[in-house]
């Protein structure tokens, strides 16, 4: 018989549709209940110590700043190779999670988290850091968070939007928690770079105990479909979203890695980490309430549009913040737009499937060429910081322009899929 993940339009997987597996159907979604909630729970601590720890990385750019002899832009690849382990090995393993592999995959997730964050407190080097920070945690992040966003989502039908935004508001939580303790123990009451990290690890180690405890797949084994559905890039719905999402990503990240830096050097802020508390903190309605909208009133890519254009134009004013008062405006607007585009985007990808049981192929190859604009859009426009003598309006030029590039290709996305009916659903 056939079996897939999820039976709506509207499931949110990073795994493979099934074929032809002999293992008995295991029912409808129980949509509640001790169980399916406990997974809700592990899965926004998983989300808590991946997301959460990347969307962080500002703390981390602001202080390598400060003390390693190294450029913004070589820094700035620490946390792009970190975004882009965390997309690129969440396909395989994802893959490996319809198999039967879940929870393997996701220990070794965890324990490659664990081994980067407590082997960084002993680094002292770039490349140390490089390897321990961005490789091994980013390998972590991974393994972690598709399998447990598709293991979640399988509970769950009705109310499947609700549980992966509850989830999914770990990043937000994550985000906020994790620069709160950077802040004290690096800067207020200070105990040093190492046991900073090593108390980060502990919280890591502490929060990750539901998930491993009570996180199971409730579906059986299977095997998985192509890397790559070649048909996909004759359909333009599905191309120019693509490239949306390309575009978008590449300029969304100069703010979580730069916002820091940029208050420090150049408004001369000396608690410019709250900055991205705030920016991080905002993400939690900002990541529930855009898919619940998308999902019942609007449409994920009538949403995603205006969304993407707020997200262009708000860089583009970032440009012209000359005092704090506006930078903290910014920092909230921009933190609920940020994160409603980063949780609007896998939602939309599935919706603009239109066969169901290509979904995850799809998403999967989504997901890995918008790694590559994570990896390189940081650094990109690190370089062209310190092009410009330390200035950020290059940068944020790039950005913006990104961003703007990334709406034009949704409303591209929305053409191609309705044609000029703008009160459809879509």
């Amino acid at each position: 018989m056939k079996l897939s993940i999820f039976n709506d339009k509207d499931r949110a997987a990073c795994v493979e549709s099934a074929p032809d597996g002999t293992q008995n159907e295991p029912g409808p979604p129980p949509d509640g209940g001790l169980t399916a909630w406990l997974q809700v729970l592990g899965f926004h601590f998983i989300f808590f110590n991946s997301w959460g720890v990347t969307n962080s990385f500002g703390v981390f750019q602001q202080y390598y700043a400060q003390t390693l002899p190294q450029s913004a832009s070589e820094i700035s690849w620490i946390g792009s190779v970190q975004v882009f382990l965390l997309f690129f090995v969440g396909v395989l393993a994802g893959r490996a999670t319809d198999a039967g592999y879940f929870r393997p995959v996701l220990f070794l997730g965890v324990l490659f988290q664990l081994v980067g964050v407590f082997m960084t407190s002993l680094c002292t080097t770039y490349w140390q850091i490089f390897l321990a920070q961005a490789v091994c945690m980013g390998l972590g992040n991974g393994c972690t968070f598709c399998p447990a966003l598709s293991v979640t989502s399988s509970y769950f039908l009705r109310r499947r939007a609700l549980a992966v935004g509850l989830g999914a508001a770990g990043a937000a939580t994550g985000g906020l928690i994790y620069p709160v303790v950077a802040d004290m123990l690096l800067y207020k009451h200070p105990i040093g770079y190492a046991w900073t990290l090593r108390v980060m690890g502990f919280i890591m180690l502490g929060t990750h105990i539901p998930g491993l405890l009570w996180m199971r797949s409730r579906l059986p084994p299977r095997s998985t479909g192509p890397i790559i559905e070649w048909g996909a890039f004759r359909e333009l719905p599905w191309v120019f979203f693509t490239a949306s999402m390309f575009f978008n990503f590449w300029g969304l990240y100069f703010a979580f890695f730069y916002l820091g830096t940029f208050a420090r050097d150049r408004l001369g802020m000396s608690d410019s980490l709250n900055l991205i508390m705030i920016l991080n903190a905002v993400g939690v309605p900002g990541r529930i309430i855009p898919t619940y909208i998308g999902g019942r009133i609007t449409g994920m890519l009538n949403l995603l549009i205006p969304l993407s254009l707020a997200a262009s134009i708000l860089t583009y004013c970032w440009a012209a913040v000359s005092n704090v008062a506006g930078l903290y405006t910014f920092t909230v607007l921009f933190g609920i737009v940020a994160a409603a585009l980063q949780s609007l985007f896998p939602a939309t990808a599935t919706m603009l499937n239109p066969n169901l049981e290509k979904a995850g192929t799809r998403l999967g190859m989504i997901l890995s060429i918008v790694s590559i604009a994570n990896l390189t859009g940081p650094a990109i426009e690190g370089a062209l910081v310190q092009r410009d003598g330390g200035h950020y309006l290059d940068g944020q030029m790039f950005a913006a322009s990104s961003i703007f590039l990334g709406a034009a290709a949704a409303v591209a996305a929305r053409i191609a899929k309705t044609g000029l009916r703008w009160k459809v659903k879509a």
